[in-house]
């Protein structure tokens, strides 16, 4: 069985050392350990900023690299979900101890120091983390300082090991946001990222793209079995939430954002193109 390369770091040239016994290279190297340290870190298809998106990785988040070639990318793998791409090599720090904060709301403003009134120097998405380097609090907020640099607001985070308690509120927060193909942030997100990220912040691990979540996510319903908050509904290439029995929460290309409607609706609309519901499955308890 071929090896899926969205997953794996084989190329005919260069491969992950783990993968010397199932692929042939010219080459193999283990991958280094380090972190994306921007906000948002693009990984794409080819070394070049207009390659297509294929997926995002999060601040904190650990990567493995395989490739530096020095010329502004490098090839990496992203170790929470496997997903393997070129990113900016500037988006990526050394390897450091393991973040202990992750930010929880849409998207929250990072301040130079503990101190709403100043101008923010940037902002960190949903599900970015980082490692806190104390707290702080004026009259205005309480705050977690940033290592190494910065103060966010504490109502706006919680320690990485606390998960939601129900991921489609996650998603509902992220309606309005616009689609963005390979997208997963309040910035621009897809259907499955929308998937991925808000599961994620209930405890639920899944793969990054819709066909890999179709095959792995949970267990599958069978066709009659009633709907339920929370089961995910697949079309080839699609999927979106149920907020109930009735009614769907979606990033798609029809409304060209995250939208809340009636599940017949988004079927009807899917069934003019051709196009059918391939599945439905219920995400277990994390």
């Amino acid at each position: 069985m071929s090896l899926d390369l969205r997953l794996n770091a084989a190329r005919p040239d260069l491969a992950d050392l783990r993968l010397q016994s199932r692929v042939g290279a010219d080459r193999f190297v283990a991958g280094t350990p380090a972190r994306i340290r921007a906000p948002l870190a693009a990984l794409r298809r080819r070394p070049a900023s207009d390659a297509p998106l294929e997926t995002e990785g999060l601040c904190g988040e650990a990567v493995l690299i395989f490739e530096d070639p020095g010329e502004g990318w490098a090839w990496v793998q992203l170790v929470q979900d496997g997903y393997v791409g070129w990113m900016a090599r500037e988006e990526i720090g050394p390897d450091a101890p393991a973040p202990d904060r992750i930010v929880t709301v849409p998207r929250t403003l990072v301040f130079p120091a503990p101190d709403i009134k100043q101008p923010p120097i940037g902002f960190l998405p949903m599900g970015a983390a980082f490692r806190a380097a104390g707290t702080a609090q004026d009259r205005n907020a309480a705050y977690v300082l940033i290592e190494p640099f910065g103060a966010v607001v504490m109502q706006h985070t919680a320690s990485v090991d606390a998960q939601a308690a129900d991921f489609v509120t996650v998603a509902e927060a992220l309606l309005n946001v616009p689609y963005l193909w390979g997208g997963k942030s309040a910035l621009g997100i897809d259907c499955s990222g929308l998937v991925q990220l808000a599961a994620g912040m209930a405890g639920h691990a899944l793969l990054r793209d819709a066909d890999m979540q179709e095959a792995s996510a949970g267990v599958a319903l069978d066709e009659g079995a009633p709907l339920q908050r929370g089961d995910l509904v697949f079309w080839p290439g699609h999927v979106g939430i149920m907020q109930d029995d009735a009614r769907l929460i979606h990033a798609n290309a029809h409304h060209m954002m995250v939208a809340s409607e009636p599940l017949a609706a988004a079927v009807e609309r899917a069934g003019a193109k051709g196009v059918r519901v391939t599945s439905r499955r219920r995400l277990t308890i994390a």
